[in-house]
């Protein structure tokens, strides 16, 4: 059976939309110059870094950190939202925002979990797509979030964590 006319004319015109909206939304000199600004503006923040350590101060001082948690809400919001919902409430992951965790005891926990992975690959590892500064600050934000309240909060899963130090 053929193909119905209507059919072909609707995928013709998504086809047509689909191209003239990749040229609006990526080839226009307002679009890329926008984003080359952005880009350069998040070098210059990540640059002024350097190498930074995965370790409980380091953690701890990023959370305090605005401009680093901008950035690893966005980082979070794209690669952990699937999982742990973009305000931490957890929907297939753990809930983020209460005092109970599975794999955390400290907030080097929070890096070394996101860089290696836990559950038998239910949280992947993103050391190969993240680089070891995301990490590091993903994990702040990720610790950032504990004592928020998320529109729709999952049950606590685990054992109660100690406190977060103080460092600013």
């Amino acid at each position: 059976n053929p193909t119905p006319g209507w059919w072909n004319w609707i995928f013709a015109a998504t086809v047509v939309f689909g191209f003239a909206y990749l040229y609006l939304s990526l080839a226009t000199p307002v679009t890329y110059q926008w984003q080359q600004a952005q880009l350069a503006e998040f070098n210059r923040i990540f640059g002024k870094l350097g190498e930074l350590k995965p370790d409980q101060a380091t953690i701890a001082r990023m959370m305090h950190d605005d401009q680093m948690m901008a950035i690893a809400k966005g980082t979070f919001e794209v690669n952990c939202a699937a999982c742990h919902a973009r305000d931490g409430g957890g929907i297939t992951g753990p809930n983020m925002t209460d005092d109970k965790y599975k794999n955390i005891r400290g907030l080097e926990d929070f890096y070394t979990t996101i860089t290696k992975g836990a559950a038998s690959g239910a949280m992947p590892a993103w050391e190969n797509r993240l680089s070891a500064n995301e990490r590091i600050i993903v994990a702040a934000y990720a610790a950032s979030l504990r004592g928020t309240t998320p529109a729709k909060a999952k049950a606590p899963e685990g054992n109660p964590g100690g406190p977060w130090p103080d460092h600013q």
